[in-house]
């Protein structure tokens, strides 16, 4: 008996106007990432998004999140530009087409009774949600469970959950994670938050790599208490920030605060393009949960406010990945990590277009 020969399935096609070299965009589109807050999602019912290039619309239908192409099959109009129809999904602004679960068309206006072919239904992507945060990915070939890096204490007892409004930044990813990864800019970014610009010494730290990126413990006297609040630190206190990255563009921040206090930031880089940035920031805290949240949501602002400065001004806009490019210091410990990382992904030297 012979064999059955499967035909291995066609690449995707790149996205109009695609600011990644190819090969690169698709070791990219084959990891996940977010793409919306969910209360976003649950305010309208629609949105608009932007992942590698690709435009999406999010939209839900009844208790499914849909993610999409933002375009109607049948005139090439945003479906974005539409109005969601509660309980049943997105109707395109153009012709009136409807969109269904699974981004099935379940209604032409103009031919109300005729059967609905195959084509008008929508190009889907898988959609996960997890830490308040609408998570797709563009290749999901390979199948199996969503590869979603976990979040210290997010579902831990005593913790706050936190979900940050996004913020968009006008620069690329990794150059986004490098910075969050950074241990000695602390004292000249962020003076106006948390930055002490009296103590800018980086003593020695670890790096340890694990299965899809590394962990970086960085102890050192520089408190975490906002600009002006002494908070509980006794005097000399070490606090420990341990980061975690997860390849490409994810990494956690616990930082471990007096009297067993914990605040965990969960890092994700989303590359709408290689240019532009949305950053998601859930957090989780076991203390300070009296404080209103809208407190919350805007020291973080500021803090990566500060940062945004810095990362929309690098050049080159791009992530160096060769080494000899730039230079190092000993503080750039995780960075080179970083760096290295990226590389045996498989991802280019220089590798935004």
């Amino acid at each position: 008996m012979s064999a059955t020969l499967t035909k291995p399935a066609a690449p995707i096609a790149l996205p109009r106007g695609c600011t990644f070299l190819e090969a690169d965009w698709r070791i990219l589109a084959r990891q996940w990432y977010p793409v919306a807050l969910v209360r976003d999602l649950d305010e309208t019912g629609l949105l608009g998004a932007k992942l590698l290039d690709q435009p999406l619309v999010v939209y839900r239908a009844g208790d499914e999140v849909v993610v999409a192409d933002d375009l109607c099959p049948h005139r090439g109009v945003p479906l974005s530009m539409g109005r969601n129809v509660t309980g049943v999904g997105v109707t395109c602004p153009y012709h009136g087409l409807r969109f269904a679960g699974a981004g099935r068309c379940v209604h032409v206006p103009a031919h109300p009774s005729n059967g609905i072919p195959t084509k008008l239904h929508l190009k889907t992507y898988p959609a996960v949600i997890r830490y308040g945060l609408i998570w797709t990915c563009l290749d999901n070939q390979a199948g199996g469970e969503p590869a979603i890096p976990p979040m210290p204490h997010w579902d831990e007892d005593g913790f706050q959950q936190i979900v940050c409004p996004y913020i968009d930044i006008f620069g690329f990813a990794g150059r986004q994670m490098e910075g969050f990864l950074d241990v000695a800019h602390f004292g000249f970014v962020h003076v106006d938050t948390f930055g002490d610009p009296d103590n800018l010494e980086v003593p020695p730290y670890d790096v340890e790599a694990h299965t899809n990126g590394f962990d970086a413990y960085y102890r050192s006297t520089v408190s975490n208490f906002p600009r002006g609040i002494e908070g509980n630190a006794p005097p000399g206190f070490v606090w420990l920030r341990h980061f975690s990255v997860q390849l490409p563009f994810v990494a956690t921040l616990t930082v471990h605060f007096p009297e067993d206090g914990r605040l965990a930031i969960f890092n994700a880089a989303s590359p709408v393009s290689a240019k532009v940035t949305r950053l998601f920031v859930p957090i989780a805290r076991n203390f300070g949960t009296e404080i209103p949240v809208e407190d919350v949501y805007a020291f973080n602002r500021l803090v990566f406010e500060e940062d945004k400065a810095i990362i929309e001004m690098q050049k080159p806009e791009n992530l160096p990945l060769d080494p000899r490019m730039e230079a190092h210091i000993p503080a750039d410990r995780s960075s080179i990590a970083y760096r290295r990382g990226l590389r045996d992904l498989g991802l280019s030297q220089f590798f935004t277009a």
